[in-house]
C-alpha cells in the first residue's frame, strides 16, 4: 500500500502545506472537510477513516484527489482520486489529508482545508459494568459516566463478548462485536444456558473515537420461569411437590406429586393454616434469601456460600428463598421468589442454574 504511494508521487506534483489555498473564498475548493474513525476495539487503531466534504460551489468539480502524510512533517502523498464526495481509507489513519478538485481537463483547481487526525481524544471508559443473568439471555447495564463526561460528543456503546475459559479461570482473547446501543444497557440473547461468557464495554464518539474498555464482567444464563403453582400436600397429594430440574423426563419446573423421592421441595400446611416450604429429599437445603421482600426473582442475585438447612421456611408473598442441590455432576443452585399464598397453595417464580457448582442466579456483584 505504502509502495503504491510512493509511485503516484513521482506522477502527480504535490504541493506543500503553505500553498494551500483558502478554502473559504476559493469556490473552487472543497469545503467542510471533516473524518470520522471506524472503530476496531483498539482506541489507538482505528480500523479506517471516513473523509467526508461538500462539493465546491463552482460547480467544476469533476473528481477530487484525497492526498495524506503520515506526520506533520512528511510530504503528501496522493491517497487516491473519487467522483465522490466520501473516501474510505482501510487501516490505521495518516496524521493529515486535505482533498483537491480537478476539472474537467484534470487540473487541480482549488484544496480544502487540512485536517489533522487526533487519536487521542477519547471518552472515559464506561464504568459499573453489572449484568443480570435470566434464561438464555444476559441484561448487561453500566454507569452514563461516559456521556456525562461530553454529551454532544457521545454517538453510541460498543459491545463486545468472548468465551470463559472455566479450566484456567479467564476470559478467552476471541472477543468479537455482540452489538451496538445508545442507552446504558443491553440485552444479550439467544444464549445457552449454563454456559458462561465474558463482556465489556466501550464509548464512541461522533467523529468515530472509541474509549478505553470497561472492566470485563462474566456471567452465566440460566432456566427461569413464572407463576408455578403447588399445592399444599394437605390440599392436594398430586401436585404440592416440585422439581426445578426433573432428570428422568429431562424437564424443567415440574409439578409432581408429594410421593416421589426425587423431589426439590414440598409444600405443608401447618395447624394454623400458614403454609410452608420444605427441602423434600436428602441432599436439598434452602435458606430465606433476604429478610425483606424482594421486587422481582431478577432481584435475586448469586446463592449464598453458607447458611443452607434442611428445615422448613414459612412461604410469604414477596419473599425468596435459594437452593441448594446436590446432583450426580455436582452442585446446583436454584431460587424461587413467591408471589401469592392461600391456605391451599403457593405461587412462585423460579430460577435455576444449570451449570455445575455455578452460583450465578440472576446479577453478577461488581468488582
Amino acid at each position: 500500500m505504502r509502495l503504491s504511494r510512493l509511485f503516484l508521487a513521482v506522477l502527480v506534483p504535490l504541493v506543500a502545506c503553505d500553498d494551500l489555498t483558502n478554502p473559504t473564498t476559493d469556490p473552487d475548493a472543497p469545503t467542510n472537510l471533516a473524518y470520522e474513525l471506524v472503530p476496531s476495539g483498539v482506541p489507538t487503531e482505528p480500523a479506517g477513516i471516513l473523509l467526508r466534504w461538500d462539493a465546491p460551489r463552482s460547480g467544476r468539480a469533476t473528481a477530487f484527489n484525497i492526498y495524506s502524510r503520515r506526520s506533520t512533517a512528511s510530504d503528501w502523498q496522493l491517497r487516491a482520486t473519487t467522483t465522490s464526495t466520501t473516501f474510505h481509507d482501510a487501516g490505521t489513519p495518516d496524521a493529515q489529508y486535505y482533498v483537491a478538485t480537478r476539472d474537467a481537463n484534470d487540473n487541480e483547481v482549488g484544496r480544502s482545508e487540512i485536517v489533522t487526525i487526533d487519536l487521542t481524544t477519547r471518552l472515559p471508559a464506561p464504568q459499573g459494568l453489572a449484568s443480570i443473568s435470566l434464561n438464555a439471555a444476559i441484561q448487561l447495564s453500566w454507569s452514563s459516566n461516559a456521556v456525562d463526561a461530553s454529551h454532544g460528543a457521545f454517538d453510541h456503546y460498543r459491545v463486545y463478548s468472548t468465551d470463559y475459559d472455566g479450566a484456567r479461570g479467564v476470559c478467552t482473547s476471541s472477543w468479537v462485536v455482540e452489538g451496538t446501543t445508545v442507552s446504558d444497557g443491553f440485552l444479550a440473547g439467544n444464549l445457552v444456558n449454563g454456559v458462561s461468557r465474558c463482556y465489556a464495554v466501550t464509548a464512541v464518539t461522533r467523529d468515530g473515537h472509541e474509549s478505553d474498555w470497561s472492566d470485563a464482567r462474566l456471567d452465566t444464563p440460566r432456566y427461569d420461569a413464572r407463576n408455578a403453582f403447588v399445592y399444599a400436600t394437605a390440599a392436594r397429594t398430586d401436585s404440592s411437590g416440585f422439581l426445578f430440574l426433573d432428570e428422568t423426563n429431562h424437564r424443567l419446573g415440574v409439578v409432581a406429586a408429594s410421593a416421589r423421592t426425587d423431589l426439590d421441595l414440598t409444600i405443608q400446611r401447618h395447624s394454623d393454616g400458614s403454609l410452608w416450604i420444605a427441602p423434600a429429599r436428602v441432599g436439598v437445603t434452602m435458606m430465606l434469601f433476604s429478610t425483606k421482600p424482594v421486587a422481582d426473582l431478577t432481584s435475586i442475585d448469586r446463592a449464598p456460600s453458607s447458611g443452607f438447612g434442611s428445615t422448613t421456611i414459612e412461604a410469604l408473598a414477596g419473599y425468596a428463598y435459594v437452593f441448594r442441590l446436590q446432583k450426580a455432576d455436582g452442585v446446583h443452585f436454584a431460587a424461587i421468589r413467591v408471589a401469592f399464598v392461600t391456605n391451599d397453595y403457593i405461587v412462585f417464580d423460579w430460577a435455576y442454574q444449570s451449570a455445575p457448582a455455578n452460583a450465578e442466579l440472576s446479577r453478577t456483584p461488581s468488582a
